[in-house]
């Protein structure tokens, strides 16, 4: 994790795993703050009403700064915690697991429950795969139409984005470049131009790299 790059789940997904009869089912989300998380959990708690325990753990923010676990009624430790080192130890941010356990009638004891939550956890997470997203710089390039198609290429070839154009007297490309990168950007369209494009910052957003 840095201040421009994280990793989170790739999809949301679900994987099971049995322990001596009982059945854990790993619910992973992809959420944007802790209320959705939340709201997750007792969606599952819901659809799954027949179950004993609902543990879960959320990791939230680009750092990760927000973390919250709950064992939901098993023995302190042994459950939220377990699957919250999971998802700290595979770097994933903004992301919420569920994992919901019907008791199988055989007592694990503490250090079994502590593996199987953990384990319950790896399993969603080897399903569901992981994705790296970054901060993307946005900037808004106006330029004539007869420049407008040489740029756009030229552009694309030194790695910066064109995410949009708007065509109106004059062209407007949306370019985007990794927020790192930011003020090479001026330099770069400056050479293009001849100085003559005008560009000015749009903000910044997240996106899926893949």
């Amino acid at each position: 994790m840095s201040g421009t790059s994280y990793r989170t789940i790739a999809r949301d997904g679900q994987a099971t795993i049995e322990v001596k009869r009982s059945r854990f089912l790993c619910t992973l989300v992809r959420v944007d703050g802790e209320g959705d998380a939340r709201a997750v959990i007792e969606q599952i708690r819901k659809e799954h009403w027949d179950a004993r325990h609902h543990c879960s753990a959320f990791v939230l923010g680009p750092d990760g700064a927000l973390q919250r676990s709950s064992d939901d009624g098993e023995p302190a430790g042994t459950a939220g915690a377990p699957m919250l080192d999971v998802l700290c130890g595979h770097e994933v941010c903004d992301v919420v697991a569920v994992v919901t356990r019907w008791f199988g009638g055989v007592l694990l004891g503490a250090g079994g429950l502590v593996r199987a939550y953990g384990d319950a956890v790896r399993e969603g997470l080897g399903t569901v795969g992981t994705l790296r997203r970054s901060l993307l710089a946005e900037h808004d390039l106006v330029v004539t139409h007869a420049e407008a198609g040489r740029l756009d290429n030229e552009l694309r070839t030194r790695g910066v984005r064109v995410l949009d154009a708007s065509y109106g007297a004059e062209v407007t490309l949306r370019l985007g470049v990794p927020a790192e990168d930011r003020d090479g950007l001026a330099p770069l369209v400056s050479e293009l131009t001849g100085g003559a494009g005008r560009l000015q910052r749009a903000g910044t957003r997240w996106i899926d790299e893949g």
